[in-house]
């Protein structure tokens, strides 16, 4: 458990590093006019390539020293997990595939990069980074090599590519939602001690949200362009990846049932907003990943419908 604990405080420390850098960059690509691939610097294309190789070298470092210290090595295997946790991890790999494709997509345009080159090179950088993973996963005791993993981290890049491809710009992006969960406290520690914890490990509180400009969706140009509709996806009464557990470390768990849960909100498209504050481009550029708290309308086939006055 102490373990544990150690890779999520180092993994959420480098990943905060690699979002402060590109998001930096990304901001001064977003503050141009155009982007000029006449000024494409080698320097600064090996700069990023050396940067994202060492930082992705050094998570796979620890990310054997210590996710897996632990596991017993095993020949390769394969294990079938699409029923996990109401697939809510499969919309968890997707997003994360499309938040990296993102970010390096962005990153290499802004270092001047011809369009075509950064999305090959940096619109993949998702699925890149979380290929070895799941190779790695194949070699150890309790996890194994998933195919519907790979097809998850496939179409997370393939939304940034695609809508690039299309329509030249993210008419759809996808963001995640965190809501604390009643589970995290009634499940002997089973998501996590802190809030940290539990926002990557409990699936109950996870959320995964598509947002579209309501413009685009009404054809009406008069509508805000930032505001946003909001589809999103969850599932909840999991104590367990594909069955509830009747007891974890000793402790009893509570019986409750399993279901999925599909969203309607507002949300805001904070790439659409104009200002000429670098900072302010800054922090939008990390918020447009992220579902903000607004009113929302859920339908479960446990609960039928519920208003929320505030969800993400």
């Amino acid at each position: 458990m102490e373990e544990m604990e150690r890779y999520y405080r180092i993994a959420r420390g480098s990943i905060l590093c690699l979002i402060v850098v590109l998001c930096s960059e990304i901001t001064w690509s977003q503050s141009s006019r155009g982007i000029d691939t006449t000024t494409f610097s080698s320097k600064r294309f090996t700069k990023a390539v050396v940067f994202t190789a060492g930082y992705y070298a050094t998570s796979l470092v620890v990310l054997g020293n210590t996710w897996y210290k632990d596991q017993q090595r095993v020949p390769f295997h394969f294990r079938n997990d699409i029923s996990g946790y109401q697939q809510v991890d499969k919309f968890g790999h997707t997003f994360g595939s499309y938040f990296y494709s993102s970010l390096g997509y962005y990153h290499l345009r802004s270092r001047g990069v011809s369009k075509n080159e950064s999305l090959l090179y940096g619109g993949s950088l998702g699925f890149v980074l979380q290929a070895p993973i799941e190779i790695m996963d194949g070699f150890y005791k309790g996890y194994g090599f998933s195919w519907s993993d790979i097809l998850a981290n496939s179409l997370g890049s393939g939304l940034l590519i695609g809508q690039e491809l299309l329509f030249d710009e993210q008419i759809v992006r996808m963001k995640f939602g965190y809501w604390p969960s009643e589970y995290a406290s009634v499940s002997n520690r089973m998501y996590g001690k802190t809030i940290a914890h539990q926002m990557l490990k409990d699936y109950n509180a996870q959320t995964y949200w598509f947002s579209v400009p309501l413009g685009r969706i009404t054809g009406n140009n008069k509508m805000p362009s930032w505001l946003c509709l909001s589809f999103g996806y969850g599932a909840n009464g999991m104590l367990g990846e594909s069955s509830n557990l009747n007891s974890f470390n000793g402790v009893a768990l509570p019986n409750v049932e399993r279901y999925r849960q599909y969203y309607l909100s507002l949300d805001v498209d904070w790439s659409r907003i104009r200002t000429r504050s670098k900072l302010l481009k800054s922090i939008f550029v990390g918020l447009n990943y992220v579902k903000i708290p607004l009113p929302a309308i859920e339908y479960s086939s446990k609960r039928a419908i519920r208003f929320h006055w505030l969800f993400s």
